[in-house]
């Protein structure tokens, strides 16, 4: 237990099981769809913890987990998962969406998504159980449109550092980069591979995604993104946007000092030094 929330186990359809954290909305009843929160790469469910508790006490149900290969949701070494990002979008978000309108007793849920876990909707078979979409941070991470210092630490990390940790120590070293938990060889591989395209998940489809849901999303999607993120561009955020051609899209662009705050960049948005900026949530979530 954390404060008020629930240590959870989410089971996918080919029998995984993930560790997740409940948080019961304030009060005696709320007639609120529950939220569901999904990570970024390599980050840890915890790290959107006061996020979530705020959340609850705004009168939602919410749910966070890990991905399958980090944190909770690891089992084993990490050398030995053969978790994939297909996984995290096909089998894991499912059943986290299951999970929570289970434990509600309600029929849809809204998603929100950081930065890896706002890539993945267009692959989700249960997408028609998510009423809306906020991205934050959420793009491509298409390298060619990074900018600043990553747009040269990304081609070190997936053209060196990830081959190297690969075949030497069975995983994706991104902790040496304080960018996160170490990543199964899979997701390191996968990473790599889509970031070096326009498009993202879009470059898997037809490969090892053979479903593609993107074109029948029709939902109304907002993407909050920080003019100072170096990787959640406005370029990379509008290549996202254009893989739902169906949906009612819409953006949001933050600009640090008119927040009050130094920076906001990539990671900053769930920080509790910056929880004046939940309140964008709040409007949106009112909007549904």
């Amino acid at each position: 237990m954390q404060g008020n929330s629930e240590s959870v186990s989410i089971y996918c359809q080919d029998g995984y099981q993930l560790g997740g954290c409940f948080y019961p909305h304030a009060g005696e009843f709320s007639q609120k769809l529950p939220i569901l929160i999904c990570p970024a790469t390599g980050i840890l469910q915890k790290f959107y913890q006061h996020f979530a508790c705020w959340l609850a006490a705004q009168g939602f149900d919410v749910l966070t987990f890990d991905f399958r290969g980090i944190g909770k949701s690891l089992h084993g070494k990490l050398k030995n998962s053969q978790a994939s990002i297909q996984d995290w979008g096909m089998l894991d978000i499912p059943a986290a969406i299951d999970y929570v309108l289970a434990k509600t007793q309600q029929t849809q849920v809204i998603l929100i998504g950081h930065s890896a876990g706002g890539q993945l909707l267009g692959v989700v078979p249960n997408y028609g159980k998510v009423a809306k979409f906020i991205g934050v941070a959420a793009s491509t991470g298409y390298v060619k449109k990074l900018k600043g210092k990553t747009k040269i630490l990304a081609p070190v990390m997936f053209d060196f550092i990830f081959p190297i940790s690969n075949y030497f120590m069975g995983y994706g070293a991104i902790q040496i980069l304080g960018m996160g938990e170490n990543l199964p060889k899979n997701v390191a591989n996968q990473w790599r591979a889509f970031c070096k395209h326009a498009g993202y998940i879009e470059n898997a489809i037809g490969k090892t995604i053979s479903e593609d849901f993107h074109s029948q999303i029709t939902i109304p999607m907002t993407i909050i993104y920080a003019s100072d993120d170096e990787i959640a561009t406005q370029a990379n955020v509008e290549d996202l946007l254009r893989l739902y051609p169906q949906a009612q899209k819409k953006t949001i662009r933050l600009e640090p000092e008119a927040w009050r705050h130094p920076y906001i960049g990539h990671m900053g948005f769930f920080k509790r030094s910056h929880q004046n900026l939940w309140q964008l949530i709040r409007k949106e979530l009112d909007l549904v």
